[in-house]
C-alpha cells in the first residue's frame, strides 16, 4: 500500500472540475492505496471523502507564493508520501520526493493577461516558464489532457514524450432541470460560455457577429460568464462600436446553462489555445451544434462533431457560423455526432488511467 498525496488547493478554481472528478472516481477505483488530499482551508468543510482511505489535510499555502516554496515544502516532508500528484505545474521546486504532474496546457506561458499589472505579470510569467521546465524534468511522470498538449510540452521542455500520458477528460451531464431565461425565450441566439481571457478570442467573435447581423439582424450573441473587468471591457467595446444584440448574462445557474445549450442555434468556441476544451463538449451533450476554432487540440477533441475556422480570420469565423445556421442537414449531423463524441469521453476512465500512472511512477527507481 502506497501513501499518495494529491494537491487539491485549486478545487474551486477553473481547474477544479478536473481535480474534483479525479478525486470522486479515484475513491471508486482505488481500494488499495491511502491518500492525503491537500485542500485550501476554505474548502475543508465543503469536500467530504466517500472512501475511508482518503483523508483531507488543510494546506494554507497559496499557488505562486513563497509560502508554497517553503511552507508547503515542509508540509510535504512531514507527510512522508510515497508519491505526490500536482494537478498543475506550480509546486515546491525543491521537493525531492516522487512526483506526478499534470500540465493542462501552456497557455499561461504564451499569452498575457491585460487585467494584471504588466510588470508583476511579466515576472510571474517568467517564473512560471521556469517552473514548467523544471517540473517536467523532475517529475517521475507527466499527465496531459490531449495528444496536442503532450507533444507541445515535450517540445517546450525538451523531454521524451514517452514520459507523458494522455488522460482525456469529459463533460458531465447537468442534473438540474432546464430553467428558461425570460429575456431570451423565443429569440434566436448563438452562445459562448467561459472566461474572457485574451486567448479566448472574444473580441474577434464579437466582430464576426457584427458581420453576421448583416444577414441575420435579429440574431443574438450570448456571452455567459461571471462579470469581471475583462467582460466589462468587452461590453464597453460593443457599445463603442455600436454592435447590437450582444447579451452579457453574467453568472447563470446550472439549470439556466442547460436551457441555453438546449435552445442555442450554435455554440461558438473561438479560442486560440486550449488543453482540452470542455465547454463545447458540454454543449454537444445538449444538442448544440458546435462551430470551433481549429487551434491547438480542438480538432483532436471534437473530431467530426464540429465545423472549424481559423481563429484569426474574422470573416471565415462569420462564414462558418452562418453556414451552420442555414444548413439543416449540417446542423442535424453536428447535433448527432456531437452527442456521440461527447459521450465517448469518461471521467472514470480518466481516473483509472491516472491510477495507472501512479503505479508506473511508484515502480520507477
Amino acid at each position: 500500500m502506497a501513501k499518495i498525496v494529491i494537491d487539491a488547493r485549486e478545487l474551486r478554481t477553473s481547474t477544479g472540475r478536473y481535480v474534483e472528478r479525479l478525486l470522486y472516481y479515484l475513491q471508486q477505483v482505488d481500494t488499495e492505496n491511502s491518500y492525503k488530499i491537500l485542500l485550501a482551508p476554505k474548502d475543508i468543510e465543503g469536500w467530504k471523502p466517500s472512501n475511508r482511505k482518503f483523508a483531507k489535510v488543510a494546506c494554507k499555502y497559496k499557488e505562486f507564493s513563497f509560502g508554497e516554496q517553503l511552507g508547503m515544502l515542509k508540509q510535504l516532508h512531514h507527510l512522508k508520501a510515497d508519491l505526490v500528484h500536482f494537478p498543475m505545474a506550480q509546486q515546491p521546486i525543491l521537493y525531492g520526493g516522487k512526483v506526478v504532474t499534470t500540465i493542462q496546457d501552456l497557455t499561461t506561458a504564451r499569452f498575457r493577461n491585460p487585467n494584471k499589472n504588466w510588470l508583476v505579470f511579466t515576472i510571474k510569467q517568467q517564473v512560471y516558464k521556469f517552473v514548467i521546465y523544471w517540473t517536467a524534468h523532475k517529475s517521475a511522470q507527466l499527465i496531459t489532457p490531449s495528444e496536442y498538449v503532450k507533444n507541445d510540452v515535450a517540445r517546450y521542455t525538451r523531454i521524451n514524450s514517452r514520459k507523458v500520458t494522455v488522460t482525456l477528460e469529459a463533460a458531465d451531464f447537468i442534473t438540474d432541470e432546464a430553467e428558461p431565461i425570460s429575456d431570451l425565450e423565443g429569440k434566436a441566439f448563438i452562445m459562448y460560455v467561459g472566461r474572457p481571457q485574451p486567448h479566448k478570442n472574444l473580441d474577434r467573435l464579437i466582430s464576426a457577429f457584427a458581420i453576421l447581423r448583416q444577414s441575420a439582424p435579429n440574431l443574438r450573441l450570448v456571452l455567459v460568464g461571471k462579470t469581471d473587468s475583462l467582460y466589462r471591457q468587452l461590453h464597453k467595446q460593443t457599445d463603442r462600436l455600436g454592435i447590437k444584440n450582444v447579451v452579457f448574462t453574467g453568472f447563470v445557474n446550472e439549470g439556466q446553462l442547460r436551457w441555453l445549450y438546449e435552445h442555442s442555434e450554435a455554440y461558438v468556441f473561438p479560442s486560440m489555445s486550449e488543453g482540452f476544451g470542455l465547454g463545447a463538449l458540454e454543449a454537444m451533450r445538449y444538442g448544440a451544434p458546435v462551430v470551433s476554432s481549429n487551434a491547438t487540440c480542438l480538432p483532436e477533441i471534437y473530431k467530426d462533431a464540429a465545423v472549424y475556422f481559423d481563429p484569426i480570420d474574422i470573416e471565415e469565423m462569420a462564414h462558418m457560423i452562418e453556414t451552420v445556421l442555414k444548413d439543416p442537414q449540417l446542423r442535424k449531423h453536428l447535433i448527432s455526432r456531437g452527442k456521440v463524441v461527447a459521450g465517448s469521453y469518461s471521467w472514470k476512465r480518466m481516473a483509472e488511467q491516472t491510477l495507472g500512472v501512479y503505479k508506473e511512477a511508484l515502480n520507477q527507481t
